[in-house]
């Protein structure tokens, strides 16, 4: 400055540098998450064992588990965890591959940031890239029959064929395709709730002794004393809120008896109190009772049991609270709150209801429901609570992969292909554009490659070779060409059935992008007391 010169209102001088660093420190932090997820994708990565401070173990390869367990402390890396918590909300599947684009997309940013170009013009580029590769996508794209099965059976085993159960994908996939197709509501075939299937995880056993069940099966075993029934055929189902026991009253109080007849005038009342209970539910025509689990009091006592069991009903109590919902629904009955409600039409029916052994423990399965609701339900088995765990985890993304196709009938070819094309196609559109947008979408292009680029590297291949001749395959039209990193070349992906929904790709794209652009507008942060 001149000697003597003021600064005068209104002179636009301020310090940057504090903005710099704080985005510096956001992309920084962000990558160096995105980092730690990205040896776990595709179907040669690794898995990461998370050890929680209570002790507790977890093996997972599905990146929303992963950074769910991770305690984050840094602001900006928690907009990552929130990233791959909704691409597991909105496709189920692809939860890795968007950490890792964003953190690619992050990288470039920061480049251009220390090249000198203004946050927000990077982000509307962003912005219009993103669009522009949601429509490359789709061109791609490959329409898809819902009735073919062997489709869709693909789209699973690629989902699976990541995961550390992926020898297992043989089972597993249609195990994933056929629970879904079975509840889907064919009025409205767009929405399918995932809650309909019912997973129950038995230990003891291997993967390979999991089964779908037609039907219901319950993770409990049969309240039978004194001998009642273990099988019972041609059920008539009553599911039940209330207690067969005597009831208490509201307050802590004890009553003092010094008198032996008082005594066994209430025994003989609490007798005749659940006699007339069981009576009402026999008057029914009920043989099955499911008892929904009591806080307040003890569903059912060992009286209750022993005249249940002699007028020949068949018992299975404390059934979760949250489970009613989907058993009501499957076995088409209504849950009774009062014993007085006991009505013939408010019970469900079905063929067979049998304790079976399962490893060391027993369930309970209802086969040949009558009008059965469109509901599924899985035994996973497994030889310990780790693989138990990520087996639940890896088929519940096969499933979601299904409910994409179910809701957006679109297939991609999978293995890097659709990344690569679309950075090509980006690339040559990006030299259409002008000055600064130009390069921003060239960045974004770039950053795509990050997901070929990954594979080949978790697969020991030469990335930077492989990403090269993958470019070339793709500039001279072999759109479907992918990094096969079982032979350790390049083919054809849709040959070698590697298959994703369009909508993972689709959401995984806009996720990124939607999360990164929130990121450089960010230009400070307030820590507030």
């Amino acid at each position: 400055k001149m000697p003597g010169a003021v600064q005068k209102k209104g002179d636009t001088f301020r310090d940057d540098t504090r903005k710099v660093e704080v985005r510096i420190s956001n992309i920084e932090a962000a990558k160096a998450l995105s980092d730690a997820v990205r040896t776990s994708l595709g179907p040669r990565g690794m898995d990461k064992m998370v050890k929680q401070a209570d002790g507790e173990v977890i093996i997972t390869n599905d990146g929303a588990t992963i950074l769910d367990k991770v305690q984050v402390v840094h602001p900006a890396a928690k907009m990552l965890v929130e990233l791959s918590k909704s691409q597991d909300v909105n496709a189920g599947d692809g939860t890795t591959s968007v950490v890792v684009i964003a953190g690619s997309l992050l990288k470039k940013c920061l480049e251009l940031l220390n090249k000198g170009v203004h946050p927000t013009v990077i982000s509307d580029s962003m912005g219009k890239a993103c669009s522009k590769a949601s429509e490359i996508l789709q061109g791609m794209s490959t329409p898809l029959n819902l009735q073919d099965r062997d489709e869709l059976l693909k789209a699973a085993t690629t989902s699976l064929s990541s995961k550390v159960v992926s020898q297992y994908a043989s089972l597993l996939a249609p195990m994933a395709v056929d629970s879904v197709l079975k509840v889907i509501n064919p009025e409205h075939p767009e929405r399918v709730d995932l809650r309909d299937i019912n997973i129950i995880q038995k230990g003891g056993g291997t993967i390979d002794d999991s089964e779908m069940i037609d039907g219901l099966i319950l993770n409990h075993r049969v309240a039978a004393a004194a001998n009642g029934p273990r099988r019972v055929e041609n059920a008539k189902i009553g599911l039940i809120q209330f207690c067969i026991s005597p009831p208490k009253t509201d307050l802590e109080s004890s009553v003092v008896v010094n008198d032996y007849t008082q005594m066994d005038r209430i025994l003989k009342e609490e007798r005749n109190y659940i006699l007339s209970i069981v009576k009402k539910i026999r008057a029914s025509g009920c043989n099955v009772l499911l008892i929904q689990k009591s806080i307040l009091r003890d569903a059912t006592t060992d009286l209750s049991l022993h005249y249940l069991a002699k007028a020949k009903i068949f018992v299975v109590k404390d059934i979760e609270r949250d489970q009613i919902e989907f058993i009501s629904k499957t076995l088409n009955c209504l849950p009774i709150a009062h014993v007085d409600h006991m009505k013939p039409d408010k019970l469900g029916r079905a063929a067979l209801v049998a304790e079976e052994p399962v490893g060391g423990s027993r369930v309970v399965k209802v086969t040949g429901i009558e009008n059965m609701a469109p509901t599924s339900c899985v035994l996973l088995r497994g030889s310990n609570k780790l693989v138990l765990e990520e087996a639940e985890r890896s088929l519940h993304d096969a499933q979601c992969v299904i409910r994409c196709l179910v809701q957006k009938p679109f297939m991609l070819a999978g293995g890097g292909a659709p990344e690569v094309e679309v950075s090509r196609q980006l690339g040559q559109w990006a030299k259409t554009l002008l000055g600064m947008e130009s390069y921003c979408v060239k960045a974004f292009a770039e950053a795509l490659e990050v997901i070929p680029y990954t594979l080949a590297e978790n697969g020991g291949l030469n990335p930077m070779q492989i990403v090269t001749e993958l470019r070339n395959h793709h500039a001279k039209g072999n759109t479907y060409h992918g990094v096969n990193v079982r032979k350790g070349t390049l083919t054809s992906m849709l040959d070698e059935n590697v298959v994703q929904p369009l909508q993972v790709s689709l959401s995984a794209f806009t996720l990124a992008t939607e999360c990164v652009r929130m990121m450089l507008k960010i230009d400070d942060i307030v820590p507030v007391r």
